[in-house]
This record gives C-alpha cells, sequence and structure tokens, in this order.
C-alpha cells in the first residue's frame, strides 16, 4: 500500500507546480483565464458566458482544477473549457456519472521548419488538404507528437517508400471527455472501458478537482465512423453494461461488513483477532515527525519499546473496503518475509480506525530520493552492488510466490550500513494458483506492457520493472521524463518505447537491460539468473579496476625509479 505514489495508475494527477514557480503558474493561469473569457464574449459571443456572474463562475472552474489544467488548456478552443465546465456540473448528480462527451478532432503529429497545417496523403497523387476538424483541448508534448509522427510515418512508407523522414501528417481522431466522482483506480476503469470498444489512447490529461471531482480526456483513434453519434451510443451501452456488472447496494454493504472481520484475497484468509504476535498495541507506539504523506496514508519516524521504526499510518477520513483489503494484504505478505534484503516487519495495528504497519526504520532513506532530489549517483561498483541486492531481495519474493507489482527507485530503501531493501507490499500479491493475473496495478513508468493493457500477467512484470530501475541507477534521470506518467504507458505498449541506453554503459549490463524490458515475458530472465549476471559483471568490474591500480602503481613506480637515475 505506497503511502506516495503519485504516479500509480489508481491515483490522480495532482498540482506539482514547485513553490519557486508558483507565482509564474498563477500569473499564466489568470492569463489564461482573462482570454478564455475575452474569447467567450467578444468572439464566440456566447449566451452563458453573457449572463451576470459568469466570470465568478468561471473562475471559480479554473480555482477548482489544478493549475496545470489552466497551463495546458488550448485557449482558441475557449468554447471546450465551457464542455469541461458543464461536465464538471453534471457530475455532482450520481444519475448522470460518468458525464461525458464525444467531437471529432484532428491530431496532427510534429512537424519540421516547413511545416505546414496541411495533411499529407500516401496516394498517387498526394494530394495536399487543410484540416477540417478543430485541434483537441490539450497541446500534444513534443515527445508524444514524435511518437504520433513516427507511428504515423510507418504507415505511410508501408504504402509509400518516398514518403518523406516525417510526414506532414494529420488525421481525424476523436476526443472523449469524462468527469465523475474521483476515487481509486478511476483511469484505470476509464482506460479499460475505452479499450473494450477497441480504442487506441493517443493522448490523455487527466485532473482532479479540490471538491472530489475528475476531469479526463482522451484522444482515441480506431473508431471506423468519423460521426460521433454511434460512438457516443456504444460508450453509453459499454457504462450501462459495466454498472449492470456490479453488485447491488446491500450486497456491497454486506461485503464491507465481512471485510471489517477479515480480509481475503486469493483462497487465503487473514483473521483480525488480535492475538497474533505480529498485534502491536496503538499506545505503545511513538510518533516523532512525519517522513512522507499520501493520499491514503501517512509515514512517520517514531520508536516501538525503544526501537526506530517506521509507522504507515492510514488516514481514517479516507478508509474504505478496498484499503482496508490492500491493507490486510500487506500484512499477511510481509509477516511472511524475512530477508536481509527486504524491510524487516515489526507488527501491525489491525482494528479500524488505528489501521498502521511498524516496519524497521531505514535511515538512508529511499533510492528514488537519493538519485531525483539529493541529486546523487552511483559509480558503476556501487551501482552493481545495488542492483544484486535487489535482485536478491526479488529473488526471495518470488521464491516465495509473491509478486511485488509495484518495484521502482522509491520503493527501495537504504540503510545506514548502505544496504538495499526492497519495500512497500502494498500492491504485492500471492501469486495466484493459475500462474497468472490480470488486474492493473503499479506505476506506469515502470510497469510492463502486459500489465498496462490488462492482460494476464506473472512474476516476469516485476523483472521488467526491475529493468526500468536498472536504467534508472545508471542514468539518475526519471524514465520518459518529458512524458506523463499515461502518456509513457501508451508509448510502452504501442509503440514499444524503452528508455535510451547511455553509451558508456558496459555491454553486458546493456544487455541485461535489454532482455529485462523484452515485450514477451516468457524472454526475460527470472531473477536468479539476473543476480548470477550481475555477480559476474561485478567481479569483471573488480578486475579491471584492479588491473588499473596496478598499472597505476607500477607507473608510479617505475617513474620514481627513472627520477631516482637523473
Amino acid at each position: 500500500m505506497a503511502v506516495e505514489n503519485n504516479e500509480s495508475c489508481g491515483s490522480r494527477v495532482v498540482d506539482s507546480v514547485t513553490n519557486t514557480s508558483s507565482g509564474r503558474y498563477q500569473r499564466k493561469k489568470l492569463e489564461v483565464y482573462h482570454e478564455v473569457l475575452r474569447r467567450l464574449k467578444q468572439e464566440f459571443n456566447n449566451d452563458e458566458a453573457l449572463q451576470p456572474g459568469f466570470d465568478d463562475q468561471l473562475w471559480a472552474h479554473f480555482n477548482r482544477l489544478p493549475t496545470r489544467y489552466a497551463v495546458d488548456v488550448n485557449v482558441e478552443r475557449a468554447e471546450d473549457v465551457l464542455t469541461h465546465k458543464r461536465l464538471l456540473h453534471l457530475a455532482h448528480d450520481p444519475a448522470n456519472r460518468p458525464a461525458f462527451e464525444v467531437r471529432l478532432v484532428q491530431v496532427a503529429p510534429a512537424s519540421d521548419e516547413n511545416s505546414t497545417d496541411s495533411v499529407y496523403s500516401s496516394s498517387a497523387n498526394k494530394e495536399v488538404s487543410r484540416s477540417v476538424h478543430p485541434p483537441p483541448a490539450f497541446g500534444s508534448s513534443p515527445n508524444l507528437e514524435a511518437l504520433a509522427c513516427e507511428l504515423i510515418k510507418s504507415e505511410v512508407q508501408d504504402e509509400d517508400d518516398d514518403a518523406p523522414p516525417c510526414a506532414n501528417i494529420s488525421r481525424p481522431m476523436h476526443e472523449i471527455t469524462f468527469s465523475t466522482d474521483d476515487k481509486p483506480k478511476l483511469l484505470s476503469q476509464l482506460t479499460s472501458l475505452l479499450a473494450e470498444l477497441g480504442l487506441n489512447i493517443q493522448e490523455a490529461h487527466a485532473f482532479s478537482t479540490v471538491d472530489g471531482y475528475s476531469l479526463d480526456v482522451f484522444v482515441v483513434d480506431g473508431w471506423p465512423y468519423e460521426e460521433v453519434v454511434q460512438l457516443r451510443t456504444a460508450l453509453e451501452k459499454e457504462i450501462l453494461r459495466n454498472k449492470k456488472s456490479c453488485p447491488s447496494p446491500s450486497q456491497s454493504l454486506v461485503k464491507q461488513e465481512q471485510d471489517l472481520i477479515k480480509c481475503e484475497f486469493d483462497h487465503l484468509t487473514i483473521p483480525f483477532d488480535g492475538i497474533d504476535v505480529w498485534e502491536i498495541d496503538h499506545q505503545l507506539l511513538k510518533f516523532e515527525y512525519k517522513i512522507a504523506s499520501g493520499s491514503y496514508g501517512d509515514l512517520y519516524k517514531g520508536t516501538y519499546c525503544s526501537q526506530e521504526v517506521a509507522i504507515k499510518i492510514l488516514k481514517s477520513e479516507r478508509l474504505n473496503t478496498e484499503l482496508q483489503t490492500e491493507f490486510g494484504q500487506e500484512v499477511y505478505i510481509m509477516r511472511k518475509v524475512r530477508h536481509k534484503n527486504v524491510v524487516q516487519f515489526i507488527g501491525a495495528c489491525t482494528r479500524p480506525p488505528n489501521l498502521c504497519i511498524v516496519t524497521e526504520y531505514m535511515s538512508g532513506g529511499s533510492v528514488y530520493d537519493y538519485l531525483h532530489k539529493q541529486k546523487g549517483s552511483f559509480k558503476l561498483p556501487t551501482l552493481l552492488k545495488v542492483a544484486i541486492d535487489v535482485s536478491k531481495g526479488m529473488n526471495y519474493l518470488h521464491q516465495n510466490n509473491i509478486i511485488h507489482r509495484d518495484l521502482k527507485a522509491a520503493n527501495l530503501l537504504m540503510d545506514e550500513n548502505e544496504v538495499i531493501k526492497v519495500a512497500d507490499f502494498g500492491v504485492a500479491r500471492v501469486k495466484a494458483q493459475t500462474g497468472v493475473m490480470t488486474a492493473e496495478t503499479g506505476t506506469y513508468r515502470w510497469m510492463a506492457p502486459e500489465v498496462i493493457e490488462h492482460k494476464p500477467y506473472d512474476h516476469k512484470a516485476d523483472v521488467f520493472s526491475f529493468g526500468v530501475v536498472l536504467w534508472e541507477l545508471l542514468t539518475g534521470k526519471l524514465p520518459y521524463e518529458y512524458l506523463t506518467p499515461l502518456q509513457a504507458a501508451i508509448g510502452v505498449v504501442q509503440k514499444g518505447l524503452r528508455p535510451t541506453i547511455p553509451k558508456h554503459t558496459p555491454p553486458k549490463l546493456a544487455e541485461l537491460l535489454q532482455t529485462c524490458w523484452q515485450q514477451d515475458p516468457t524472454s526475460r530472465p527470472d531473477f536468479s539468473e539476473i543476480v548470477d549476471i550481475l555477480q559476474q559483471i561485478a567481479k569483471e568490474v573488480g578486475h579491471e579496476k584492479a588491473d588499473r591500480c596496478k598499472e597505476k602503481a607500477s607507473g608510479g613506480f617505475f617513474s620514481a625509479l627513472r627520477r631516482g637515475y637523473h
């Protein structure tokens, strides 16, 4: 159960403007507000915009959404802002959820200096015509535009070998905007709904309002008709089908009562009777200071019976059946595992509302913080030691049929002796009897393609994530740093996007990276193999270092000797 996991598929995108740049972004928001207001009143002569009090209503709309909404929205499509405002209003009524709108848009990939607004046709005469549909409500990132360019280029070149390197192509797509109440895994549910209709997400923007609603905008292709009526009807039917498949409210209440007594997953039951040795008296915990905070819980440094500990406590106001289930799963898994490269579980408080998990305190913090906040870096021998520690911990988990499902640098912690340990088992699972799973979980930048696509997956999904972690250790960079998490996921699945391996990477390490993130899970190695490969590389690096030291020492000795003769 991740305490801080802003990019998890089930979590919402939040406003991430830093303190130093917040003033600039606030000014930008104000500029966008005034420009949208001007366009609606003067250019579009919109009836709603001319009503008394509209100025304040529009400002309230911008204020309930993250600043990033104003920064990203296309001011030339001012009327789209009204659509977003209307959908958010409709979503207040449970009967309307999810409220949605469909429209046809024209999407153009990144173009070169000589680009125009034209449409390149791969037909024999290569006719050029202008876009006939409006652009999406939000601008594309340059990286995703480049990906779109590559996708279309390959299609064109299949038909015409003389196609330009990046043809100035644009093609009609559909933009689907949803608004509903914000909840865990909402983004996953919406992407699944679109996938059921055979739609491919080319771009996505997700926002949460301050009062608990969501605004999710998807640009999709894959619908064979330009008319939006048929797509709207298909969406309505799919939404209705999903609603019918959900249990009735009375059934849900019964299930909630059952979950307060026990936590079930797969075929196992975890009793919460307070008798097991891992039950901790909440009054014996002393809280010192907060280490981190997330949507569903907070992490504290504290003590338990004079021992330094980390205490992960669930926010009582966010407690629901799903969160209690995840809590139970984490307790069950952590009490089973004991390995020097897995964070040691000490105990838990399992009586609502004081639900918390107590583990050993890792004074070195997370690998993610070291790389991305402290701007640290690992030299190759240390990097290999870190990678071997992680691999050994993961090998132990897999040998015990535990799939972590959210392996990333933020979930790797360092103790005072610089030993790396795998942490955070909130979304880990004991492998199903079939050996495969289908639920989407984890964090998009590190997630295996089969998990993103809701396909059956097994422990090899962790191996893919490890490959991304290894790249992170090598570069000190955030994977796909110029893409949003969802854009990165789209690139991984649809384009086979992978991080670029640095040129200085030792060949065997580069080869390991490539095998870890193979598209086909069966082509990826097991962690037992990964440990062996990394240890062999470490041995070779050690020999090379020893040889260099000898050469340096020899050079110094002979230099001194030569100087003695003069």
